[in-house]
Formats: structure tokens, C-alpha cells, sequence
């Protein structure tokens, strides 16, 4: 139940305190939890309740301050919405490395499952197909892609960084990386369930067909496959790829090339919004029209600014941090909300629907990514609801008065 009388105290602290300019951080310690049981540090009266004497990770729990000491106005418990592929196994061979983060061992993300993958110059992830559709972006150096549709249509294109591909489940495709820097990337796929240790390989296949097939099938001897391996390569160390030009001509087919790319230049886009707090940039199937499956938003947030208190009605959101620190709370219905941080390399999930910010916390940039098992890109903003709504309608919600709302911005802000 909620305590009312305590509620209005803590009100009337806060806008007390807002009336003389206290720091927002101070502000926000001034409301603690309006529920009962009160929860927070702001409501230890007894010291010793707020101890930690046990066991302690040092370097690990300093990753974690709002976990140590989570906001006054995080409520109950939520499923874990933070994982990191800085603590996963990378399975290495020669020509690269990957590791993985699924709903195996990230049990809340049943969309999507991410995999980051390095490949040398040279570097090859062999000709391979999956039961899920496959996208991603390049994070550093250069890597050509290959893939052929299913009416036979071939593309091979090269990307650099901030580049993305898109491939549909079935479709066959390799990877390689090339240049000083080789390549690395960040794959998604849109089931959680997925696994890149578990996919369908042309090495294998071929292994695994009896030779009088194989010499029927290709109409040369058996002989000729005497020598195929007999386990998988997966990744291995192949030759630097020659000019895209050779390698286009020398799969060109009668049947054209597919209509739409299955390679978008987003390094190159300009962002969608823009405000002084940072940056969206949105790319999904009205932009990048091969892609049905995943949408995409590439977020920037300024050293003090915020990820606007928002939600997304079309699917969950699964984040891969790139760079900077930062911290998200999430809201649930009960009412439920929990505080996480954040730092490159994690990430974060948010289920469909659940109200949620993000805080750069950090002296830097923030960027991260936001990924929906979607053909495209939908949220709905906090601000942009309650400015477009009666007015007196608010006001009796919220307790505010009418120059405070005529303060909130009367353009979704995405970014402040």
C-alpha cells in the first residue's frame, strides 16, 4: 500500500528543493521510494543495515554502483537485464576469434542472440547458411561479404567500419576479413536461441555426403573430393581477398544481381534526429530495405545528457554498448523498477513495452546500439505523450502546474 502521507512529504522536499536549485542528484536522493516497504539507502536509520562485511569482489562490484547502492525509487526485483560479452569464452582458431551472448546463458533475451567475431587479414568464416537471419556491423577494419539469394542472384561487397549487412535465414554467405586491421563485427540474429558454434556448413555437408553423390551431384569423379576435410574449419586462415572488381566478375550470373543490397553504408548517413543531448540514427526497412527481421538505432548521448524516458511498442530491445558509461533503469508493472550500469562491450535487453532511460554517466561520449526483432524502428516518448495530451489532463495526473508543462519540449526530444 502506498504511504500518502509520507509520499507528500517527500513531494514537497523535493520541489522545495528544486525551488532553490539543488543538484539533480541531490533532488532525486530528496524523494526516496513513495512505496511500502520503503526501500533505498536513503532509509537506513540504523547504520548497520547499511554495512557489507561479507566477501567482496572489489574490482567487480566498482563496475556496479547502482547495484551497490541502486536509486531510492528502484522498487522489488526484475529478471537480470544486464549481461557483457567481456566475460564470455572466445572460442580462438587460426584466422580469428568469437564469442557469443544467448538466451543460454542471458536468460530474458529470447529475441535476439549477438555474437562478436574477429577475423584476421585474410581471415575466413567459411561458407555457411543459418536457420536465423543474420545482421550486422563492422566495428573495426574491413571485411568482404559474399551471399546468393534465392533465385540465384550473387553480391560481394567490401565494409568498413559503422557498415552493416543483412542476411535472410537460408541464404548462403561467408566472410573475410582483410587489410593491416583485419575485421571485426558484431553479429545479431533474430532468436534468442541461437548459437554461431552450431550452424550449417559447407564443409561439413560435403563430408557428410557419400562421394558417388558428391561426383553425381557436381558430374566430376569421386575422386575429385578425395581430399576434403573432415571436420569443419569454421574459421581459418585463407588468403587476402584480390580486387572486389575480380571478385565481382567472377561470380556474375545471367540472372542479374539481387534489387536490393544486402549491405547498407550506415557509416555514412547522416543522423535521423539530432539535439544538443546527442544523436539517433535509425536504419530498418524503410532505409535498408533487405532488412525485414532487425531494425536498428545507433544512440549517442553527451557527457550529462540522458536517453529520453521512453518505451518500444513493437518488440524488445536488445543493446550492445560501444563506448562510454552509463546506466538505464527500467520500469515494470507491479511497480517494478531496477537500475543497471553499463559499460562498452555489455549488454543490456529491455523487454516490449517497458518504460525505461539511459544515463550517460560517463566524461565522454555515449554510444550504443538498439536492436529489434522488427522490420522497423517504434517508440513512444514519455514527454511527447504528456505534451500532447489535455493539458488539464496532465495537471490532475501529475500535480504540476501549467508553466511546468508548457516547459516539456513540444518535439520528441530522444536525446537531452
Amino acid at each position: 500500500m502506498i504511504d500518502l502521507e509520507r509520499r507528500k512529504v517527500l513531494i514537497g522536499a523535493a520541489v522545495s528543493a528544486a525551488a532553490i536549485g539543488v543538484a539533480g542528484s541531490a533532488k532525486a536522493a530528496l524523494f526516496g521510494n513513495p512505496d511500502s516497504p520503503a526501500e533505498g539507502r536513503i532509509n537506513g536509520k540504523n547504520p548497520t543495515s547499511l554495512n557489507d562485511p561479507g566477501p567482496r569482489n572489489e574490482a567487480l562490484a566498482d563496475q556496479f554502483p547502482s547495484s551497490q547502492n541502486p536509486p531510492a525509487t528502484d522498487v522489488n526485483g526484475m529478471p537480470q537485464f544486464w549481461a557483457s560479452f567481456n566475460n564470455v569464452h572466445k572460442r580462438y582458431q587460426n584466422g580469428g576469434w568469437a564469442r557469443q551472448v544467448t538466451q543460454a546463458d542471458f536468460a530474458i533475451s529470447k529475441d535476439i542472440a549477438g555474437v562478436n567475431m574477429r577475423l584476421s587479414d585474410g581471415g575466413i568464416r567459411e561458407l555457411h547458411w543459418h536457420q536465423e537471419a543474420e545482421w550486422a556491423i563492422m566495428l573495426d577494419g574491413k571485411c568482404r561479404v559474399t551471399v546468393l539469394d534465392e533465385l540465384g542472384r550473387p553480391e560481394v561487397r567490401d565494409v568498413q567500419t559503422g557498415d552493416l549487412w543483412y542476411f535472410p535465414a537460408g541464404l548462403p554467405h561467408s566472410l573475410q576479413g582483410f587489410g593491416s586491421n583485419g575485421a571485426e563485427f558484431l553479429l545479431a540474429f533474430d532468436s534468442g536461441k541461437f548459437s554461431e558454434f552450431s550452424t550449417l556448413l559447407v564443409t561439413e555437408w560435403v563430408a557428410h555426403t557419400p562421394p558417388e553423390v558428391l561426383a553425381q551431384n557436381f558430374g566430376v569423379p569421386a575422386d575429385a573430393f578425395r581430399n576434403i576435410p573432415l571436420q569443419q574449419k569454421w574459421i581459418f586462415q585463407g588468403t587476402p581477398p584480390g580486387p572486389l572488381a575480380a571478385d565481382e566478375r567472377a561470380v556474375q550470373s545471367s540472372k542479374g544481381s539481387p534489387p536490393s543490397s544486402f549491405v547498407w553504408p550506415m557509416s555514412g548517413m547522416s543522423a535521423t534526429r539530432q539535439s544538443r543531448g546527442g544523436s539517433v540514427t535509425i536504419a530498418d526497412s524503410r532505409n535498408f530495405t533487405a532488412s525485414k527481421t532487425i531494425a536498428a538505432a545507433l544512440v549517442a548521448v553527451k557527457p550529462g545528457g540522458i536517453r529520453e524516458l521512453h518505451w518500444h511498442p513493437h518488440a524488445d530491445e536488445w543493446q550492445y554498448w560501444l563506448k562510454g558509461r552509463g546506466r538505464m533503469t527500467v520500469f515494470d508493472t507491479g511497480p517494478k523498477a531496477q537500475t543497471a550500469d553499463f559499460n562498452a562491450g555489455d549488454v543490456g535487453y529491455v523487454k516490449k513495452n517497458l518504460g525505461h532511460y539511459v544515463q550517460n554517466t560517463g566524461t565522454t561520449d555515449l554510444v550504443f546500439l538498439e536492436l529489434f526483432k522488427s522490420d522497423r524502428y517504434a517508440e513512444v516518448s514519455l514527454s511527447d505523450w504528456l505534451r500532447h495530451t489535455p493539458p488539464q489532463l496532465v495537471m490532475q495526473h501529475l500535480n504540476i502546474s501549467a508553466e511546468t508543462l508548457a516547459q516539456l519540449s513540444k518535439v520528441r526530444p530522444d536525446t537531452v
